[in-house]
C-alpha cells in the first residue's frame, strides 16, 4: 500500500535522481524516432526525438524549481500528496494537480510550451509523485530557470506568489 511508503523509498524503488528543476527524476521514455533537422520550426530547427516521458518527485526540500521548457508538456498525478502549480501565462494561474476530483483537483495538467512555472507540495507536507510527457522529446537546451526577480516585474499579480514559492539554492 502506498499510503505508508516514505519519499526515500519511491526515490530508491523508482530510481529517482536530484534534477535541477523537479525535484528528483527518471526519464522513463525517449522516442527512438527523430524529427531531423529542419522539420520544425525555430526553436526546434535543429530536430529533437519525437517525444520524453519522466517521472518526478516533489518534497519540501525539493520543489519544482521556476523554469520553462519549449516543449508543450503534461504533467500526471500519480501518488503522494497533491502540488500546486504556479503558471505564469496572463495574469498568472494557480492549478492544482492531485487526487481529489471534487475539490477541482487536476490529474493531468497540460503546460504550453515556454510557460514559466514552479509547484510546491500541499496537504501534509510530505511527497508528491507524477510524471512529465513532452512533444517534441526535450533536449538539455530545451530548459531554461527563471529569474524572480524579472518575472515578478512581468507579472505583477503574482509577484508575491513568484517571491513564496520554494526556490532551492544552486
Amino acid at each position: 500500500m502506498t499510503n505508508d511508503m516514505t519519499a526515500d523509498e519511491i526515490l530508491k524503488l523508482l530510481c529517482l535522481e536530484p534534477n535541477a528543476t523537479c525535484g528528483f527524476v527518471r526519464e522513463t521514455y525517449r522516442a527512438t524516432q527523430e524529427i531531423a533537422p529542419g522539420g520544425l520550426p525555430a526553436p526546434f530547427a535543429d530536430g529533437r526525438p519525437l517525444g520524453s516521458a519522466l517521472y518526478f518527485m516533489v518534497t519540501p526540500q525539493a520543489p519544482v524549481r521556476l523554469h520553462r521548457i519549449r516543449n508543450d508538456q503534461l504533467y500526471h498525478y500519480y501518488l503522494g500528496d497533491p502540488i500546486e502549480v504556479l503558471l505564469l501565462r496572463g495574469q498568472g494561474e494557480h492549478v492544482i494537480v492531485g487526487p481529489d476530483l471534487r475539490a477541482g483537483h487536476h490529474v493531468q495538467l497540460l503546460i504550453p510550451g515556454n510557460t514559466f512555472h514552479t509547484a510546491r507540495i500541499i496537504g501534509s507536507k510530505r511527497w508528491f509523485l507524477g510524471a512529465s510527457t513532452e512533444w517534441p522529446g526535450v533536449i538539455p537546451a530545451d530548459v531554461e530557470l527563471g529569474k524572480p526577480e524579472l518575472l515578478t516585474e512581468e507579472f505583477p499579480n503574482v509577484a508575491a506568489d513568484i517571491r513564496n514559492f520554494p526556490q532551492p539554492v544552486n
